[in-house]
């Protein structure tokens, strides 16, 4: 502290001529330089030694100085403008000691807060080397059961803060209001009483003039006109005091109304930073409990099935997990965004499967999916929503195809999807198409109604609007499904379509929409024979997408390989229905927001980046029918749609047109060789079949001959 005012005093005096700062300079150095004793209780307690000195005797120090300097210095006359700068020194050094005490006492609660956060390290590291110096499983269970309880407590005791904290800003409010309204009271009152200031002057003057200039002579009677002009003089003087009463009114009502603008504008604020909290804070449950049950399934994995106590005590935590219910949540003062039991397209959160492995897999990866939600929907949700409301007509463009591939937010879905495709079929559409359709299929039954009937009630078995008996949904897409099997004789019906069409209704909820949907894919995107009773075209994209994986992801290829995976088992029905069964919802809409515009090439990026988003987890596994029951379920375990992006439209890269169209070409006439040789085979087969004649084993008896018996 001595150096640092020793040197703000030399930068204080340096503009002035070195022999005039002399004896101002050294004496100031002589009083404030600390002696021991100073130090040493400097050194017991740095608050109490750094209290400033009293301004009444450093001001009558700095005046004996000014004194001593002007009788040595006689012809000086500047000792007052001396005197004014010892003063301003004497102020900013009471301002510096004043800053360093404040310094002082916030390196004081920093230290407090490292204590805090050295205890809790090292309490974290007792109960660490205590979970791994246990020697049986029954003692780290314990362990773990403890932890359990102390997460509940402190749950308990954030809930209760969290209480006290909402009631003290309701507090805290009320008491804002209050104020306010006093506030506006004493500015009325002051409005009021100016206001009457304002005519107690004006009288004044009034009587004042009266008393300087009285009449000289007595004022004649008024006649009818001059009573007149005194009465609208009258009524003009109400008027004014009318007009002045209501400019007063205005003014109080304007700075009532700015009040409560901001007012408003606070509570918005403070709304949008709690609801960001709390959506913070729900993410961070949802993590914490995945991690919780991914833990409660690895100890289970770890103990196996000998240990009965341990087995049946991690059985009933387990279960205890899956049945927790988000309506247990709602007692809550704050519920932000529960995990219901639907999502908003009616597809079940949490799948319900019969194994309990696969049951608690499902329930860590929907709170997973939550967590990402919530943490995304300010940082990324948020812009995009903004982004697709500025938009105004749609056109094709460089952005418009970006923004496709980040996913279209709900509510503009519908009408981006329309659009689409618009795009699509514009040239295939006419005005009652659809109504004819229907009216064919009410006249003639086509042949496949009977299969497309068998395939109703197959369509989303997990998707509420297509399981409940009062839901419209079947009867909606059984419409769909018949007047495109009139519209395209060629095709018909294929297996897969039913899921197409189911998709389309749920988005765009109009029949005719969902029917011109089911066109655009079938008959635009897709390619000729993806859906004939060959499945010539499908049956080329497996190959294609073998031919892919082999050049974007080789040691995932090589590992299948030597296991003898074959994943066209698993990537047929991804490519005919779209990842309709296999990718959780808001995943799949996003798929489909970006295929709707660009076409099959971003089939192809998310099935490869699918692979790409598991292949550790493929890796891993070393048995072939292992792996074929994981490839089973594994899309439903991707939960972060941002990173499946990225992976897609970015590590995926180069991934051109061309390359595309090349494979399809040369894989589709390798399978025509291959087809027309079978048929030739066939062909043969049947000729020596025919040459050979109906051969019946001796002793048998052939069908016509056992009808002809009586």
């Amino acid at each position: 502290m001595y150096n640092i005012r020793g040197n703000k005093q030399t930068q204080g005096t340096g503009h002035r001529p070195p022999g005039e700062d002399s004896p101002l300079s050294e004496e100031p150095q002589r009083e404030e330089q600390p002696s021991s004793h100073d130090l040493s209780a400097l050194g017991k307690d740095p608050a109490d030694s750094l209290k400033p000195t009293p301004k009444s005797s450093l001001t009558a120090n700095l005046i004996q100085k000014a004194k001593r300097q002007s009788n040595t210095f006689p012809l000086f006359t500047e000792g007052l403008t001396r005197n004014r700068t010892a003063q301003e020194k004497v102020l900013a050094l009471e301002q510096q000691v004043l800053m360093l005490t404040k310094e002082l006492k916030a390196q004081k609660e920093l230290v407090k807060i490292l204590h805090k956060a050295l205890e809790a390290a090292q309490q974290e590291k007792r109960v660490s080397s205590a979970y791994l110096a246990a020697a049986e499983d029954k003692d780290r269970l314990e362990l773990v059961r403890h932890k359990v309880r102390q997460i509940a407590e402190l749950g308990r005791r954030v809930e209760a803060l969290e209480q006290e904290r909402e009631s003290l800003v309701q507090a805290a409010s009320l008491r804002e209001q209050e104020v306010q309204e006093l506030r506006q009271h004493v500015q009325l009152l002051m409005d009021k009483n100016e206001a009457k200031q304002q005519v107690i002057c004006k009288l004044s003057e009034k009587v004042t003039q009266d008393f300087m200039h009285p009449p000289r002579q007595p004022p004649a009677p008024l006649d009818a006109a001059d009573r007149d002009l005194l009465s609208q003089q009258e009524k003009m003087e109400h008027l004014k005091d009318d007009m002045e009463a209501y400019r007063t009114q205005n003014r109080f009502l304007n700075s009532e109304i700015h009040q409560v603008t901001k007012i408003w504008r606070k509570v918005a604020e403070k709304e949008k930073a709690l609801l960001m909290k709390c959506a913070y804070l729900q993410a961070k449950n949802c993590q914490v409990e995945s991690k919780y049950l991914a833990g409660l399934r690895r100890l289970q994995e770890a103990v196996g099935v000998e240990a009965g106590e341990c087995s049946e005590l991690l059985r009933q935590l387990i279960q205890e997990a899956l049945q927790w219910e988000a309506s247990e949540a709602s007692a809550d003062s704050i519920v932000l965004s529960p995990i219901s039991e639907y999502d908003e397209y009616g597809f079940l959160t949490v799948p319900n499967y019969e194994v309990e492995d696969l049951r608690l897999l499902a329930k860590i990866q929907v709170l997973e999916v939550h967590s990402h939600h919530l943490l995304a929907h300010e940082a990324v949700e948020q812009p995009l929503r903004e982004r697709w409301a500025a938009l105004g007509e749609l056109a094709p463009s460089p952005e418009i195809k970006q923004l496709l591939r980040a996913g279209v937010p709900r509510e503009h879905r519908p009408r981006v999807w329309k659009w689409l495709v618009r795009l699509r079929v514009q040239h295939l559409q006419g005005p009652g198409r659809y109504q004819e359709l229907l009216s064919r299929g009410q006249a003639c039954k086509h042949p496949a109604a009977r299969q497309i009937e068998l395939d109703l009630n197959r369509t989303f078995p997990s998707n509420k609007h297509f399981t409940y008996p009062a839901s419209s949904f079947p009867d909606r897409l059984r419409r769909v499904l018949l007047a495109f099997s009139w519209q395209n004789p060629a095709i018909g019906y294929c297996q897969g379509l039913n899921r197409l069409a189911a998709i389309a209704l749920l988005v765009l909820d109009e029949e005719e929409s969902a029917f011109w949907c089911l066109v655009a894919i079938v008959e635009t995107i897709m390619p000729a024979d993806y859906y004939s009773k060959t499945l010539l075209a499908s049956q080329v994209d497996q190959r294609v997408l073998q031919d892919l994986l082999s050049e974007k992801l080789p040691k995932l290829m090589a590992h299948l390989g030597q296991r003898r995976v074959d994943l066209s088992f698993i990537t047929f029905n991804w490519l005919l229905v779209v990842f309709a069964d296999s990718l959780i919802s808001n995943i799949l809409l996003q798929v489909w927001d970006a295929f709707l515009y660009e076409g099959t090439k971003v089939v192809f990026r998310y099935a490869l980046a699918i692979f790409k988003y598991n292949e550790e987890e493929i890796l891993r596994l070393q048995d072939g029918l292992e792996i074929y029951q994981y490839l089973r379920f594994f899309t439903k375990t991707i939960c972060d749609s941002r990173k499946l992006m990225n992976i897609a439209f970015n590590d995926m890269n180069p991934f051109p047109k061309k390359q595309l169209r090349q494979l399809r070409m040369a894989h589709r006439e390798r399978l025509e060789a291959e087809l027309h040789e079978l048929e030739q085979l066939k062909a043969k087969y049947l000729e020596t079949r025919a040459a050979q004649g109906p051969a019946v084993p001796e002793g048998c008896t052939s069908e016509d001959e056992g009808e002809a018996e009586p």
